[in-house]
């Protein structure tokens, strides 16, 4: 694992507490002894894999539905893919748009 592989574009997720009650409060969690608010480096690493994983399984079914739909556009296959994905929950909107950002960059290559 090399955190350094994952893309500066690639989204950071910030991690929103939801802590009520009248004292004002600070919405972290402790990892290894440490104080942390938001994602790790290490997490969002995870998150990259997963989702650079998940765009390569989708250049099969791009490619698949542009062979399907031979006068779609590349814009309509890429809304079409977004959709479907998007239903499933496998990760945010936001790491939803680079992923697919990413897929249409591999369906140029």
């Amino acid at each position: 694992m090399n955190l350094n592989d994952v893309p500066e574009d690639f989204p950071r997720i910030a991690i929103p507490a939801v802590v009520t009650g009248v004292q004002p409060k600070i919405g972290v969690r402790e990892i290894d002894g440490q104080y942390v608010a938001g994602q790790t480096e290490e997490e969002r690493y995870g998150r990259w894999d997963m989702c650079e994983d998940l765009a390569r399984q989708l250049l099969r079914v791009a490619r698949k539905d542009e062979t399907e739909h031979p006068g779609q556009s590349r814009e309509m296959t890429l809304k079409r893919v977004r959709i479907s994905v998007s239903q499933k929950g496998w990760c945010s909107e936001d790491e939803l748009g680079w992923l697919i950002g990413r897929l249409a960059v591999l369906l140029q290559a």
